[in-house]
């Protein structure tokens, strides 16, 4: 069913009486990067997915975004359809909104799986690459910036073997409205460090990591992982920083052991 809350394209899958799950998509992605997990859980289970304000179906505005708007459009979606402790699942900038969320309002959710992530802020270098990549969207227009950030989001296995399905997503990205993509590096550039919170993180929780993420590497996500009580680390083979589009095999059989357990 496709809705819209609050302004976001909302997109559900599966039986409302079922238990909920919240997926955030990376940057500059959209809800379609889960396609492979939805097909796979929403016989059991109530998939909510949504495109991040400015991205995909979701209107940009004026652009000017913060985490913490991000976070508000996650609680809208929340209460809007009255989910009942949803689990929470983001990836990349969906895991910085996922983190941040379970700060403000960790008793809204049942359980986290965080995808190719990182809880530290933008160090400095960090923060002027993001600076950067608004100056050349800016300067060249958005597809440029698109094609080589999300070639460097793949691994090389998946480099090697899905030209076609990379060269489809960078198209679709690179359509995307230019506030938009540039308002998430702006909100990604300004957001605060998580890092502090992951102890006091008392829900399940299951860290995802591809094995050649080189943006979010696996020696990171299981540093990350360890600052979490009970946490469970898994490293997906053959992917890179979208382990659910390269590797859904792998991650969805880790996703349901997880399920199961909770």
């Amino acid at each position: 069913m496709n809705l819209t809350i609050n302004d976001l394209a909302v997109f559900t899958n599966g039986s409302s009486n079922k238990k909920p799950i919240v997926f955030v998509h990376g940057f500059p992605l959209d809800h379609f990067m889960w396609d492979k997990q939805v097909d796979f859980l929403s016989d059991d289970y109530y998939c909510v997915r949504y495109d991040i304000r400015g991205l995909g179906n979701s209107p940009a505005g004026d652009g000017q975004f913060t985490m913490e708007s991000f976070v508000d459009d996650l609680e809208s979606v929340v209460v809007d359809l009255k989910l009942n402790k949803p689990v929470l699942c983001g990836l990349s900038m969906g895991g910085y909104i996922s983190l941040r969320a379970l700060e403000r309002m960790q008793d809204k959710f049942s359980a986290v799986i965080l995808f190719d992530t990182r809880s530290e802020a933008d160090a400095n270098e960090g923060k002027l690459k993001r600076a950067a990549g608004i100056k050349r969207i800016n300067a060249e227009g958005l597809a440029p910036f698109t094609k080589d950030f999300i070639t460097n989001c793949y691994g090389e296995y998946y480099k090697q073997n899905y030209k076609t399905e990379i060269d489809k997503r960078i198209l679709k990205s690179s359509q995307f409205d230019p506030a938009g993509v540039k308002g998430s590096l702006l909100a990604m550039l300004g957001r605060n460090d998580t890092t502090g919170y992951l102890n006091k993180i008392n829900i399940p929780a299951l860290v995802i990591c591809g094995e050649q993420d080189v943006l979010t590497p696996p020696e990171v996500m299981k540093s990350m992982a360890e600052k979490i009580n009970g946490a469970e680390f898994i490293v997906i083979k053959n992917s890179g920083h979208l382990s659910p589009v390269e590797n859904p095999g792998d991650v969805n059989e880790a996703v349901k052991n997880f399920l199961d357990r909770i």
